[in-house]
């Protein structure tokens, strides 16, 4: 019998860089070649007699595309994910600001 945890890393290695980068698309003389985020997890096992299993999951967060026209080059971010990512820091560094402010103010006192 097979082992199945080298047969999910076997399974796994395919998945990085094809996931994260899609097929470069052409729109109107525009290169498109989008760009992501891919997260991956398998487990398995087998107990002394024998029976075993196995799993996996994975996640994948689209970050953007990088885009050509001409000779210029850019990167353009996903506006969504842009604000699923910014947000949570601009909660934290709102409330470090507002600590920072009343520490200030207890000393002027």
């Amino acid at each position: 019998m097979p082992n199945i945890a080298i047969e999910l890393g076997k399974l796994s290695s395919n998945l990085g860089v094809e996931a994260a980068y899609g097929e470069q698309q052409d729109l109107d003389g525009v290169k498109v070649l989008p760009v992501a985020a891919t997260w991956t997890g398998f487990g398995g096992g087998s107990d002394d007699e024998g029976n075993g299993g196995g799993g996996g999951g994975g996640f994948t967060l689209p970050v953007g595309a990088y885009v050509r026209r001409g000779s210029e080059f850019r990167f353009a971010p996903n506006p969504v994910t842009l604000f699923v990512v910014l947000t949570p820091f601009v909660c934290v560094a709102g409330r470090a600001l507002a600590r920072v402010v009343k520490s200030l103010k207890k000393k002027r006192r």
